[in-house]
């Protein structure tokens, strides 16, 4: 990897990062209502002084542009507001939000990613055989089937069939491990089954272009045993495109985990920022978003760099 691909891949994240702060900033103010309007909804004593006091209070008052200088300029320094509704410092209450996001999420990561590759080494070994075109079949369910969907199936599954499972909401694993892994158990089935399905055809792609090169018929000229050719020499080829599309699909599971958090309950920073947006909490939503969205910019950034170590040509 050359100091000038890194270099490079750092000023890409500094300017996706930049334009999601402007498109985030800008998104939720064209959302029709204001705080303002909800904070004085239920209040009798509406006056035009209220009014000013209180956009002048959260710096409503001043014009768009100047409203972003100031929000960017705290973020670039630590400061990513306060909740209009709490008083409390947006940062806290991300805190208190993110880990069963980051948890779903990387359950789902580790269930989609690490099954996805024997599944899609036996679709490539057993190609055109009634077990390998039954597995086909039902990866290209897994890809049709919204995850929201299989979520209120599978609630209603277990309400019907195991009434004594607490499947909804979330314990913290330090309060009560075995609770919280019987919570989760649904929502990352639900979660990673897209996931799982894409990547193990892909693995299976991968692994059928690489079993046709000519590296493969030396193996196999030279007596290596099937099983040594699959996953020795054809996997570790057909994992490169692997590793990038993880990166990808695992940006994807993190807005997916939004929608899963509604169907099982989850306190999650999904949960949070879509009571913040019904709120117009404008720092919340604004902070929120920036962090999920940084997430899944950081973590393709670390692909890029694995990919790079893995494959130095695409440094050139």
């Amino acid at each position: 990897m050359t100091p000038r691909f890194l270099l490079s891949r750092l000023i890409d994240l500094a300017f996706v990062l930049f334009g999601v702060s402007i498109i985030v900033f800008l998104m939720i103010r064209m959302i029709p209502g204001d705080a303002v309007a909800i904070m004085l909804g239920a209040n009798t004593e509406i006056t035009p002084e209220r009014i000013a006091e209180l956009e002048a209070r959260l710096g409503l008052n001043l014009p768009i542009y100047q409203q972003y200088a100031n929000w960017i300029w705290g973020v670039l320094h630590g400061d990513f507001g306060t909740s209009i509704w709490t008083g409390r410092p947006v940062t806290s209450e991300i805190a208190a939000n993110i880990w069963p996001t980051l948890e779903l999420t990387f359950l789902s990561v580790l269930v989609g990613a690490g099954l996805s590759i024997p599944i899609g080494a036996f679709m490539a070994s057993a190609r055109g055989n009634i077990a390998e075109i039954a597995v086909r079949i039902g990866a290209i369910a897994g890809l049709t089937i919204p995850s929201f969907w299989l979520g209120i199936v599978a609630i209603f599954m277990v309400a019907k069939f195991a009434p004594g499972w607490s499947a909804l909401g979330y314990v913290p694993f330090t309060e009560d491990p075995l609770g919280n892994l019987s919570r989760m158990v649904l929502p990352v089935i639900a979660l990673s089954l897209p996931m799982l399905a894409n990547l193990s055809r892909l693995v299976r792609s991968a692994m059928l272009d690489a079993l046709g090169q000519d590296y493969i018929r030396t193996a196999k000229a030279k007596g290596a045993t099937k099983r040594r050719i699959v996953y020795k020499h054809a996997l570790r080829n057909a994992l490169i495109p692997f590793i990038t599309s993880v990166g990808v699909s695992a940006g994807y599971l993190l807005g997916g985990a939004i929608v899963i958090e509604q169907v099982f309950a989850i306190p999650g920073l999904g949960r949070l920022v879509l009571g913040a947006i019904s709120e117009r909490n404008y720092p919340l939503v604004q902070a929120t978003i920036l962090v999920l969205t940084g997430t899944f910019v950081i973590v393709n950034f670390l692909v890029d760099m694995l990919y790079a170590a893995i494959d130095p040509r695409v440094t050139r």
